[in-house]
């Protein structure tokens, strides 16, 4: 006899017939399949076969109804937040209101499909965003629907079919050796402590320069200490758009130890003596945020007439010249606080246009005209 909640039951023409889940719509509605039998112990066992094909279907779904704004904004606010540093969760919040809840709007996360996501891709890449920004924000949506499908609230994740058009990447320059000098010719003649010397030198980030303070320099053990970032953040604020925020570098491994190297040590030394903040980099007796170094480089790259480049472009020099140097991956990787030797081989060692001369004219040497 059939038993209560089995989904077996007896058709009027006599036949035995059982119902079984097989899959589920897009928006989690259950696809049921059917097997048929003159007699109920038949039926129960092609319905064992049936439910065996399919182990991965379960009554736990309870479909989000929802828009994916509301869940994302739950994703980041509830879920997130508390195990996220501040400036993520300002970039999150960020990419979410300015692209994705624009596009999206009102619509129900459940009824997002794998097209939806597609259009969002090309709209994006129609846009003039960097490549990384795009990655980033895709990202973002990947993992918050990721979370929805892992917690039981969407069937599955509609952008895991979706593939990210792959960007030319875009090559961070250094400074040639020529250009180099004469920025050190510059920034060497001021009286405070120079920032440009601090990344051509050591390979820090601008937020570490920032962020590095007198304390943090072992002059008797010859160690630089990394450890704290400043940057400006997104806020919620009808005040203000941004504020300063201090925190610990981006990841474990950017929170390191530098060698301090003696020319560099001799520089510092000299600034410590006339110094009146606790910050290397001051300004008004207090640090000096990110945007205001890069107005004092750009000041310093006009004096010195070399093309406008960013202040990132010094810890690349940084990293060539160690290369051109002979210094092994391994242990530029650990000074630049780099996750892994394959993003310093990636990112950082571009050939110089110098090396590449240099490489042809001894090949050259060969050819007798």
């Amino acid at each position: 006899m059939p038993k209560r909640g089995e989904n077996i039951y007896k058709r009027k023409d006599g036949r035995w017939e059982g119902r079984y889940k097989k899959g589920r719509t897009p928006n989690g509605n259950i696809i049921y399949g059917y097997v048929y039998g003159h007699k109920y112990n038949d039926v129960k066992k092609k319905m064992t076969v049936q439910q065996s094909n399919y182990p991965f279907l379960d009554d736990t779904l309870d479909v989000y109804s929802g828009t994916l704004q509301a869940w994302m904004t739950y994703w980041l606010d509830i879920l997130l937040k508390e195990n996220i540093k501040l400036s993520t969760y300002s970039i999150y919040k960020k990419r979410m209101t300015s692209y994705i809840f624009p596009h999206f709007k009102n619509q129900k996360m459940k009824d997002i499909k794998s097209s939806d996501i597609s259009y969002f891709v090309t709209k994006l890449k129609q846009s003039d965003l960097s490549s990384s920004t795009i990655k980033s924000i895709m990202s973002i949506l990947h993992s918050s629907l990721s979370r929805a499908v892992d917690d039981n609230h969407l069937l599955r994740n509609p952008t895991g079919n979706v593939s990210i058009p792959s960007f030319k990447k875009k090559n961070i320059e250094s400074l040639s050796r020529d250009e180099q000098r004469k920025l050190e010719v510059i920034v060497l003649k001021k009286k405070e402590c120079s920032a440009e010397i601090i990344a051509l030198y050591t390979g820090m980030r601008i937020g570490e320069i920032s962020g590095l303070q007198w304390q943090d320099i072992d002059f008797k053990k010859n160690i630089i200490h990394v450890r704290r970032t400043v940057s400006r953040i997104a806020v919620d604020d009808k005040q203000q758009k941004t504020r300063i925020h201090i925190d610990k570098p981006k990841t474990k491994s950017s929170e390191r130890n530098i060698p301090l190297s003696k020319n560099l040590k001799k520089y510092l030394s000299e600034k410590q003596s006339n110094a009146t903040s606790e910050y290397v980099i001051c300004c008004r007796n207090s640090f000096t945020e990110p945007r205001i170094i890069t107005y004092r480089f750009k000041k310093h790259l006009a004096q010195a007439q070399i093309d406008e480049t960013t202040f990132h472009s010094l810890r690349h020099t940084f990293a060539t010249r160690c290369v051109e140097k002979g210094v092994d991956i391994t242990s530029l990787s650990k000074i630049l606080g780099h996750t892994s030797t394959k993003m310093t081989l990636d990112v950082y060692t571009n050939s110089s246009w110098e090396n590449q001369e240099i490489a042809l004219d001894q090949l050259d040497q060969q050819l007798k005209v």
